[in-house]
């Protein structure tokens, strides 16, 4: 069943509201636990730098999350996300330190369809770089 959400206004070139998300040590701590990923380049520098990273990094889908989360608070209903894809561009190296790593999501209906979806581009950075590529996101609206 997909869901259909609150009426919006939705034209090509509408923008979403933008998203910025601060990601600490201690939120890897609490993503690892949920997800069971506890890969150590999410939180060991020692393993992250001899593997060629940066440091410790965020999970891949936690930075996907987010993106996600800026478009379903958009519309208003997770329920009506019907597609999403991303490849993972680069990483995002989050610094031992109380303030972490910034993510950034941006968002602009690319097209809207006489299927009552609309497919949502997203731009997301971190310290000023494209953490992700090519991500898209399919709704349905009212």
């Amino acid at each position: 069943m997909t869901a259909t959400v609150r009426a919006i206004d939705v034209a090509v070139g509408t923008e979403l509201p933008e998203q910025t998300h601060q990601v600490t040590r201690a939120d890897l701590v609490r993503y690892a636990g949920a997800s069971g990923d506890f890969n150590p380049i999410h939180w060991s520098e020692r393993v992250a730098t001899e593997v060629g990273l940066p440091g410790v990094i965020a999970h891949g889908m936690l930075t996907m999350a987010l993106a996600a989360r800026a478009v379903t608070a958009w519309v208003g209903d997770p329920a009506a996300l019907v597609e999403y894809h991303v490849r993972f561009g680069r990483p995002v190296a989050v610094p031992d330190d109380d303030t972490g790593a910034r993510v950034t999501v941006r968002g602009r209906v690319g097209a809207v369809g006489e299927d009552g979806r609309a497919r949502v581009d997203l731009t997301v950075t971190s310290g000023g770089e494209k953490v992700l590529s090519l991500a898209r996101a399919t709704v349905q609206l009212a």
